[in-house]
């Protein structure tokens, strides 16, 4: 097997490697930078879905590098306007009718809390994971410079390395918002410039709220009209201040404004200005693009090659692990000869159509949480509840929830024959988690009778899990024989990929003798009731054809129409080093 040569050594391009390497799948990393990242004050917020997959993945342990916060807190002026409490620790369980991470955050519902780390840590992490993995080549300081397909492959012609140029199967850019792959491709990167602009600091004080992130708006001390104030482990903090309009545009924050603002805001919390120690400082833009075709015939684009966010705290980290989980296993299908090559093309609808929404989602809330003046004010003084609605749009970014954060719910492709009941829909049986969205962790036996969760068991293959009340206790040589599990067991074996089958005590919403058929990324494809081998059958073909949805339609240009520069399409549509006569691909 070719492997998929992956441009781009930062999280997105390392979370690829990796999550294609527990498919089986060899790849070869290709980074232009010729040693490990230098430490700085960009950090990532990610939700705990997210960190399970790094840890499945081989990361030592994210949270040895990163802190969970007890409480975030929006607060205006000096009133609190939003507060959600977090279970200790990295588990949590949603209160009743709200998902994971989600929620008011009271009694024993409290949602598990996100992890708040430095990046260049969560690369080294990802970095030392990789290069103890055999189908994983790493190969610094090597820059690509162009990129031919054909047919039957990718050839990489680069700068730089052991070898000119490099041979395999597809190539994923993932070498970010300036990407070299996205531009050798001739793929228009339009948005918006100039969002929401901020500085940054990351230092080490003792601040009055130990343990909270707080989203202090409109603080009563003059000159700040929003900072952020987010921990990290030993005592650090990353504090972030939107500047106000006049600064946009304008010089740059100078290191006297920079040590102005910190004493101004640290005496404002504190009463007094604390002694504190700066780590780092940057002064950072921020943009929103999403780039017109994911996929051209064998390339495909990934992380911040493929959209750049966040504006009202959107992760773009996070979006980049869901891109390479989402890609990882479908390219593996392909590869391995169990699915056709148009399953390849559901990775642009599925994350294109989800960032996408963001985007739309952030552009319809700038201009409410973002307008002054007299007419803002008036409106904000009368609107009932408009203070925690713009709390709660502040927040979803930052916390994984709502429009901002949650993770998306693809449409699944409906199944075809038999599921659908020779003509009558047959109705599936409703759990707390819609088809297409991200299954719950629940604790899990495999049919060996090990024990585990239902996270652990993700990236591999699909998942079939049946709801059985009573096996647990009782050893499985007891229950593999009774019931429904024969039946099931001789159903999954026969299907035409590799499937794992797994039985749980219990999962929210679901009753007894259900079944939830489960994608290697998590997200759930459908429920049954009881053993239905042709409608398990069914709904696996769908999955592994990408059926059921219109084609793929062209992108329509998006929000201003602003090109990055970024080079366009010739007249015929078809962008440079796309094999000849082949597909490259729709928006």
């Amino acid at each position: 097997m070719d492997p998929v040569i992956v441009a781009g050594a930062g999280p997105t391009g390392l979370t690829l490697a990796l999550a294609l390497a527990r498919h089986g799948v060899p790849s070869v990393v290709l980074d232009e930078a010729d040693g490990p990242p230098r430490g700085g004050p960009r950090s990532a917020v990610l939700r705990p879905d997210t960190v399970a997959l790094y840890e499945r993945l081989g990361h030592r342990g994210p949270d040895a590098d990163g802190a969970r916060w007890s409480a975030w807190r929006t607060v205006r002026r000096r009133q609190e306007v939003l507060r959600v409490d977090f279970a200790p620790g990295p588990s949590g369980t949603a209160a009743p009718g709200e998902g994971p991470g989600a929620g008011s955050g009271t009694g024993a519902g409290r949602p598990a809390s996100p992890l708040h780390v430095l990046q260049h840590r969560l690369q080294h992490g990802l970095a030392e994971a990789a290069a103890g993995q055999e189908p994983i080549r790493l190969v610094p300081g090597c820059r690509v410079v162009r990129v031919e397909q054909d047919d039957d492959g990718v050839t990489v012609h680069t700068d730089g390395g052991p070898a000119p140029s490099w041979r395999g199967s597809f190539l994923v850019g993932c070498d970010g918002p300036r990407s070299t792959v996205r531009k050798l491709l001739r793929v228009r990167f339009p948005g918006r410039t100039a969002v929401d602009r901020y500085a940054v600091a990351v230092l080490r004080a003792p601040l009055p709220f130990p343990g909270e992130s707080l989203l202090h708006r409109d603080p009563p001390w003059r000159g700040d009209t929003e900072v952020t104030a987010r921990p990290l482990p030993d005592d650090v903090w990353r504090l972030d201040w939107r500047l106000p309009q006049a600064a946009r545009g304008g010089s740059p924050l100078t290191p006297d404004d920079l040590v102005a603002r910190i004493r101004n805001t640290l005496g404002g919390w504190c009463g007094e200005v604390p002694p504190y120690d700066l780590h780092a400082a940057v002064e950072y833009t921020v943009h929103q693009r999403l780039a017109r075709r994911w996929r051209v015939g064998r390339v495909f684009l990934a992380g911040d090659a493929a959209h750049v966010l966040g504006a009202l705290g959107m992760q773009s980290v996070d979006e980049g692990a869901r891109d390479a989980d989402n890609l990882a296993w479908k390219l593996a299908m392909v590869l391995r000869g169990e699915a056709p090559d148009a399953l390849l093309d559901t990775y642009q609808t599925e994350r294109r159509g989800a960032v996408g929404a963001r985007l739309r989602a952030a552009d319809q809330a700038l201009p409410l949480l973002r307008s002054s003046g007299p007419l803002h004010a008036v409106r904000r003084s009368v609107l009932s509840g408009s203070m925690r609605r713009h709390g709660a749009l502040l927040s979803d970014g930052n916390l994984g929830t709502g429009l901002l954060g949650a993770p998306p719910v693809h449409t699944p492709p409906p199944a075809p024959g038999p599921a659908r009941g020779g003509g009558r829909a047959v109705p599936q049986p409703r759990t707390a988690t819609p088809p297409g969205a991200v299954v719950e962790d629940v604790a899990v036996t495999a049919v060996d009778g090990s024990p585990g969760r239902l996270r652990d068991r993700l990236g591999r293959h699909l998942l079939v899990l049946l709801v059985a009340p009573g096996t647990g206790v009782w050893e499985s040589r007891h229950w593999l024989t009774a019931g429904l599990m024969p039946r099931l067991a001789e159903a999954t074996a026969a299907l035409p990929v590799p499937a794992e089958l797994l039985v749980t005590e219990a999962y929210p919403g679901a009753v007894a003798h259900t079944v939830l058929l489960v994608r290697p990324d998590g997200h759930l494809v459908a429920t049954m009731t009881g053993c239905r081998p042709e409608e398990l059958r069914a709904h696996v073909e769908a999955v592994r054809g990408g059926a059921g949805g219109p084609p793929p339609r062209e992108p329509s240009e998006d929000r201003s129409g602003e090109s990055s520069g970024d080079s366009p399409g010739d007249s015929s549509g078809a962008p440079a080093g796309a094999p000849s006569g082949s597909r490259t691909g729709s928006g």
